[in-house]
């Protein structure tokens, strides 16, 4: 099993501002990095994201959410680019609503997964992420995420009916202690996951080769932009790897210790304008 976690790496805190034409491509994660606690992008972030696209940067969005979820941002941005969504279990072509990269977990040991977590709760709630659609067998929104206040399921039935098919993320939801005992439970199950925690209620589990480091890179490839030309903005532990990967890893000042260590520079907080900041300081606006 994948946990991501990571060691310490360089922080140099003054580092010289590079040329604009060093930085040509910018990947943002969303929740808690470009959108302020408001889920909004503000107008100040959207100008500078806008003049890095003029000054010749790329600009793509690193999230854990699936594309339905992130469309109405990609669409205020005004994006033409690749997005990685899942975490980087997806890799999304939104004006073609094409599937560019696809790692899912097989069905049968997602419901296992979801077997052994019932077995010790019962009330676990449970939401299947295939492609772009959500499967669940309880629709209680008692615990959701943002995708969740935003969408309604698309599939209402028994897991046993949509654990037929390669399955793109499983959440897990409940109460702060559930998820503590099953956060440490389900790796003793299976050898072949990754588990994200980036909220006490919230457990995400994809496959043990999903980070959005690995789809990062596939995208950077894919736009001919060597990685130390890549600049990365993440919050949370889901970001480290991007973050240590990009020649430049940017850490929202309202970052965990975990993600600030792997950073070269810290921004101010989502809520101030912290991915404006860094597209300052590193050249791409004024």
């Amino acid at each position: 099993m994948n946990r991501q976690t990571v060691s310490r790496r360089r922080i140099p805190p003054l580092m010289p501002n590079p040329p604009s034409h060093d930085v040509r491509l910018v990947a943002i994660d969303l929740d808690g990095t470009l959108l302020n606690d408001s889920k909004q992008v503000s107008d100040q972030t959207l100008a500078a994201l806008n003049s890095a696209v003029d000054r010749g940067a790329r600009v793509i969005i690193a999230s854990a959410r699936p594309p339905r979820s992130v469309r109405h941002v990609y669409n205020q941005l005004r994006l033409d680019t690749w997005q990685i969504n899942y975490n980087g279990a997806l890799i999304w072509d939104e004006p073609a609503k094409r599937v560019i990269f696809h790692r899912p977990m097989p069905g049968d040991l997602v419901r296992r997964l979801i077997q052994t977590a019932r077995s010790r709760f019962d009330s676990v709630l449970v939401t299947c992420e295939i492609l772009d659609r959500m499967h669940t067998d309880r629709f209680d929104q008692t615990y959701t995420t943002e995708t969740g206040r935003l969408f309604r399921p698309d599939v209402v039935a028994p897991f046993e009916q949509f654990c037929n098919q390669p399955v793109t993320k499983l959440l897990l939801l409940g109460d702060k202690s559930m998820i503590d005992q099953l956060e440490f439970l389900l790796p003793t199950t299976d050898d072949k996951i990754t588990i994200v925690r980036t909220d006490p209620e919230l457990l995400q589990i994809m496959d043990r080769n999903v980070s959005k480091a690995a789809a990062l890179q596939i995208v950077a490839e894919h736009y001919q932009i060597p990685l130390e030309k890549v600049m990365a903005l993440g919050d949370a532990p889901n970001d480290v790897g991007m973050l240590k990967l990009a020649g430049i890893g940017v850490a929202m000042h309202n970052a965990s210790d975990v993600v600030k260590s792997a950073a070269d520079w810290i921004a101010p907080s989502n809520n101030d304008h912290g991915v404006h900041a860094a597209l300052v300081k590193f050249g791409l606006c004024d």
